[in-house]
């Protein structure tokens, strides 16, 4: 499973962004330049993260973007869904009651799967913005089943 080039752009750019934050706005040419990435790519990116609500634009001498709110109220997760699709793990889909096989039933790993992107998602939605900017690295791990995790630990 990768995570689309999106998705890490747009997070390696709001982490830059988030980084840089001293209420004035952040031209995304430096935020191309330090993250190594292409301007015309990031231009794109952040139109969606601006209709998003997560990013606000200035335009001048002075222009560029700034954060549309604390860091530590934007999600990584939040960022994802601004700029690209839920995170997929395959191309099994959790929310249709028909499955993955073409013969429209579910895979026998369907459920696996299914909890992935739950957990995925649990963790995305955990981390903010300023847990990656401030270099938090310790985030909880989501356990779907702490009961059956105990069970396995203990034996």
């Amino acid at each position: 499973m990768k995570l689309s080039t999106k998705s890490r752009y747009a997070i390696m750019a709001m982490v830059d962004l988030a980084q840089q934050d001293n209420g004035s706005c952040v031209p995304l040419s430096l935020i191309a330049e330090r993250q190594s990435l292409p301007l015309q790519y990031l231009e794109q990116l952040f139109s969606k993260l601006r209709r998003g609500n997560l990013v606000k634009s200035a335009r001048g001498i002075n222009g560029g973007y700034e954060l549309a709110r604390e860091a530590n109220s934007i999600r990584i997760y939040d960022i994802i869904l601004c700029t690209d699709a839920p995170v997929k793990v395959t191309r099994c889909n959790s929310h249709e009651a028909n499955g993955c096989h073409t013969s429209g039933k579910r895979c026998n790993s369907h459920h696996l799967w299914y909890e992935l992107e739950h957990v995925m998602h649990d963790y995305l939605i955990q981390v903010s913005l300023a847990d990656v900017a401030g270099g938090n690295h310790h985030h909880p791990i989501v356990v779907l089943n702490r009961a059956k995790i105990d069970n396995m630990v203990a034996a």
